[in-house]
């Protein structure tokens, strides 16, 4: 049986800071419409952190019972390594999502937006068959689309509108800001598993990218992703802020494009983790700066 710590380890706290980066953008754009909901904001965060924690534990069963864990270089794996059964991983899961869907319940009644109930089942949905199921996506390569547009767009741009109603523009840079950072990291964790992953027939986008070019992709990603918020300077200079991010990106960068052997890839994710935490950070100080310039 699991010790309480190997649960921790297999909730992979380390990946939190990609479900509260879109929170954090997103509330900091309903501050700067005069919109900022403190109750809206938390059940979003509690929402989006269950959402991520479920993810983890669904992807630790399926990835196991697959045997794609069965050689891997990295954080524990509750499945993979036999530390769990695969039907309490599983069970842990689903107690997680419906944490999760309580809370984006409550949201939708105080805000009356019956139309994201739809939403929170797709969020729930998709998270379960990025690896789970007969035909996981995530085995497909699309894994880095469901991230980009859940932990990116949706978590984003869904915070912004539980609390103002509607979406602005920093909304919607700060969102494709932190997916790409969010697919940048799940990106670095790929590449490391390559070689396990071709031999377990699961198709990631690096996989399908190549070794090479799956690395210079994340690099890239950063790169959009800090740039964006040149966009926003002209009305809201404090946004350049952003920028001072710059420095922390060089490091993992240097990392993912000369790092040759899998364990040196592995400080990678949390740099990147942290460098979304950053992002969401500075973002949003610049949003509130900003406000009546």
């Amino acid at each position: 049986m699991a010790t309480a710590a190997q649960w921790v380890q297999g909730a992979r706290l380390r990946t939190l800071p990609a479900a509260i980066a879109p929170v954090l953008i997103g509330s900091a754009a309903a501050y700067a419409m005069d919109s900022f909901l403190l109750p809206n904001a938390i059940l979003a965060a509690l929402v989006a952190l269950l959402l991520q924690v479920g993810v983890n534990f669904a992807n630790d069963y399926s990835d196991g019972i697959r045997g794609t864990d069965d050689d891997r270089v990295g954080p524990l794996r509750l499945v993979g390594s036999g530390a769990a059964k695969p039907e309490h991983v599983k069970r842990a899961a689903f107690v997680t999502f419906a944490g999760a869907m309580v809370f984006g319940l409550a949201l939708v009644v105080i805000t009356q937006s019956w139309w994201l109930i739809l939403v929170g089942l797709g969020c729930v949905m998709a998270a379960w068959g990025y690896t789970g199921g007969k035909n996981p996506y995530g085995y497909m390569g699309l894994g880095d689309v469901f991230v980009f547009v859940f932990f990116g767009l949706v978590a984003t741009l869904g915070t912004t509108y539980t609390q103002a109603g509607q979406v602005s523009l920093p909304a919607v840079i700060g969102a494709i800001g932190t997916g790409l950072i969010a697919t940048a990291l799940l990106m670095a964790n790929n590449v490391r598993d390559i070689p396990t992953d071709m031999q377990a027939g699961k198709k990631t986008l690096a996989v399908r990218l190549g070794d090479k070019h799956a690395r210079e992709s994340y690099v890239l990603m950063l790169a959009v992703a800090i740039l964006l918020v040149v966009i926003l300077a002209p009305g809201r200079p404090w946004m350049l802020i952003v920028l001072l991010l710059i420095p922390a990106c060089l490091m993992p960068a240097w990392l993912m494009i000369n790092g040759r052997k899998r364990k040196s890839l592995i400080p990678v994710l949390k740099q990147t983790g942290l460098i979304n935490l950053g992002y969401s950070v500075l973002f949003s100080l610049g949003l509130v700066l900003s406000h009546g310039f």
